[in-house]
């Protein structure tokens, strides 16, 4: 397994902000396979132009890498938390988000991306009414 390519992807997440999206054609193969809560994207075309588009949106977006398991057959396991703002949601306050990456990689390049994280924590938590309305029934329910 490439513990170079394992450092370049971290590299490039925890330093997210001052990365180019034309930076990924260096950790992800031409084909891979990119799928998160939000979406699914195919090829690295439609990847950069989602990082695009996610990066336009924030006004800063960074990952703090806490563990990186390489099980030695082509398979990773990262495990992360993200900090953003944006200026639609939380006031602009930053937005933390604990989530786990699964990665297929494959002659020095990434070729399958899973990201698993709370979607609500992420965006609808975050949504002034909707916000108040989930964090109540959460409470409600624990």
């Amino acid at each position: 397994m490439s513990t170079l390519l394992l450092e370049k992807f971290s590299s490039f997440y925890t330093n997210l902000d001052t990365m180019k999206v034309e930076d990924l054609a260096e950790i992800y193969s031409t084909d891979v396979l990119f799928i998160d809560p939000i979406a699914e994207h195919k090829g690295i075309a439609a990847v950069e132009n989602y990082f695009a588009k996610l990066l336009r949106n924030a006004k800063s977006c960074s990952f703090v890498i806490h563990t990186k398991q390489d099980n030695q057959d082509g398979k990773c396991i990262v495990n992360w938390t993200m900090e953003y703002r944006t200026s639609t949601m939380n006031a602009n306050k930053p937005i933390k988000v604990e989530g786990i990456t699964m990665l297929t990689l494959k002659n020095d390049k990434i070729t399958f991306h899973r990201d698993y994280y709370d979607l609500g924590q992420m965006v609808y938590e975050n949504i002034p009414l909707l916000g108040r309305l989930i964090k109540r029934i959460k409470r409600s329910m624990s």
